[in-house]
């Protein structure tokens, strides 16, 4: 079974768009279809942006948390991948969590590792979106 760890803007997308893909992801996890994991800190993230942003959003954040298994961020060890400082981590949390996905929507600093596996430790780092259509493909 898929295992996704869920970065804080997928976290963020899915508190604040209930009819977007993120929550999709959510949905098809109830369903069985793989578990979702994230880090305490993309948690953090998500809900500093969410106040910030989008208050009103923030209890729905902490329903969809109730279905998802929160790990601590992996301190003191080196990032295998060359990510700021502030990314490293998630990799990390990503990595020692066992997740077969890193979902994200930060193209900027995951971009080049994606659709990479064989570069990120058997990680397929990847958007929403094309994991989305991935699993379609799978599943047809």
């Amino acid at each position: 079974m898929n295992r996704l760890f869920l970065d804080a803007n997928v976290l963020f997308t899915a508190a604040h768009n209930p009819a977007g893909k993120a929550s999709l992801i959510f949905d098809l996890a109830a369903m069985g279809h793989w578990a979702i994991v994230t880090s305490d800190q993309a948690v953090e993230e998500a809900r500093h942006n969410l106040r910030l942003k989008y208050p009103a959003c923030l209890p729905r954040l902490e329903m969809l948390l109730k279905s998802v298994l929160v790990v601590s961020a992996a301190v003191g060890q080196t990032c295998p991948l060359n990510l700021p400082a502030k990314d490293a981590p998630i990799f990390l949390a990503a990595l020692h969590s066992r997740a077969t996905h890193l979902l994200t929507g930060d193209l900027r600093h995951f971009g080049q590792f994606m659709y990479s596996p064989s570069q990120t430790e058997g990680i397929t780092i990847c958007t929403v979106s094309v994991f989305l259509e991935q699993a379609q493909c799978d599943a047809g």
